[in-house]
């Protein structure tokens, strides 16, 4: 799949305008919130918002800036994990993850070095994802997406411990995000 093609998923997840007032997001649109959109030169209503204006924002900010489109050249449903769980908790956040995943999994530094969990994702951390795939193939691959949504589902549940009003949206947020690629049918192994 296309970078269009996962960001188009996502936005069809994420709905369109919603202004829900228990909802910490506050307005969105297709996902992105009034400050996202600001941020990237939107002044308009955000009931208004142009689709291709949100898939634009998605495409610089939740994929290319955080270099989730070079995990793809790797391991693509990987990063459309990636893409998911940065737009919830932070590109950032989503990049750690991996990077911590990548660290217990390399066998105290046998296959590869311990990676600094900064949230960057650069050539270091590509490193570390094709020596992973290299090293234990697909089913190393498997082990590594799960990790990734195991802590995205951790994310969202301790985030619906720290802000009980979130509690109402915890299903749909694991359904639709942590667990939905398992549930979905679809492969989530690499090539």
């Amino acid at each position: 799949m296309s970078a269009t093609e996962y960001i188009n998923d996502l936005i069809a997840r994420e709905g369109g305008y919603v202004f829900d007032p228990q909802d910490s997001g506050g307005e969105t649109n297709y996902g992105i919130t009034v400050a996202t959109a600001r941020a990237y030169g939107y002044t308009g209503l955000m009931r208004e918002l142009p689709k291709s204006t949100a898939l634009t924002i998605y495409l610089k900010r939740y994929w290319v800036e955080p270099n989730f489109h070079k995990v793809a050249e790797i391991y693509t449903a990987l990063a459309d994990t990636l893409l998911d769980f940065g737009v919830l908790a932070g590109q950032s956040t989503a990049a750690k993850q991996l990077q911590r995943a990548l660290n217990v999994l390399n066998r105290n530094e046998q296959d590869w070095p311990d990676l600094v969990a900064d949230g960057r994702i650069g050539t270091i951390t590509l490193s570390a994802l094709r020596a992973l795939l290299a090293k234990r193939g697909k089913e190393g691959g498997g082990v590594l997406f799960g990790m990734v949504c195991a802590q995205q589902s951790v994310y969202l549940l301790e985030l619906a411990e720290r802000r009980p009003k979130d509690e109402r949206f915890e299903y749909g947020w694991q359904l639709n995000r942590a667990l939905g690629e398992f549930m979905s049918g679809k492969s989530f192994l690499p090539a």
